[in-house]
């Protein structure tokens, strides 16, 4: 088994990607996006973190978040959002055996991406890959268009126009 190191750095900002585990035609964290918003809000209550950029799509999500002054658990959030909302789901996934013997649900993959936002243009990088994702994977022509973001937000706040990455023509780092 590998051993996965993960870095721990209270209050820090982190970069997360989180798939599920049947990746090929799922789309169910946009059908569940109200079961997904509701455990993640049901998390936050019990374990504050701040949500920077979050983007939805349909078997998987990008987002940033930063986490209280002392606080370095993130690994925890994750544990009770996955299982939160793969506990509310009707049982209808294809479970393996090592899955059924360890009780496990076939929603998620274990295992999710993070990485720490070193600085202001690590942080903006990542803020403008977050929201350009349902374009470079083709859901949408502008991202814009795309509900399950908080890119609107970011329009409102006048950080981004309406119009950002329009046809998708500019490239991001980290889109490789």
């Amino acid at each position: 088994m590998s051993n996965y190191r993960r870095a721990f750095i209270p209050g820090g900002t982190w970069f997360f990607t989180v798939n599920l585990l049947q990746r090929r035609g799922n789309n169910l964290l946009v059908s569940e996006i109200d079961l997904l918003r509701a455990t993640v809000k049901n998390v936050r209550n019990h374990h504050p973190f701040q949500i920077n950029a979050w983007v939805v799509l349909p078997e998987h999500l990008h987002c940033i978040w930063t986490l209280p002054p002392g606080d370095s658990d993130f690994s925890t959030r994750w544990r009770l959002i996955k299982s939160g909302f793969s506990r509310a789901l009707p049982k209808t996934e294809r479970r393996s055996e090592v899955r059924q013997a360890a009780g496990e649900r076939g929603v998620w993959q274990r295992h999710y991406w993070e990485h720490a936002i070193r600085d202001d243009a690590d942080y903006e990088r990542h803020v403008d890959y977050v929201h350009m994702n349902p374009l470079k994977h083709g859901w949408v022509r502008r991202v814009s268009e795309w509900p399950y973001s908080i890119f609107h937000r970011y329009v409102e706040k006048d950080i981004y126009p309406m119009d950002w990455c329009g046809d998708g023509s500019i490239s991001v780092a980290g889109d490789d």
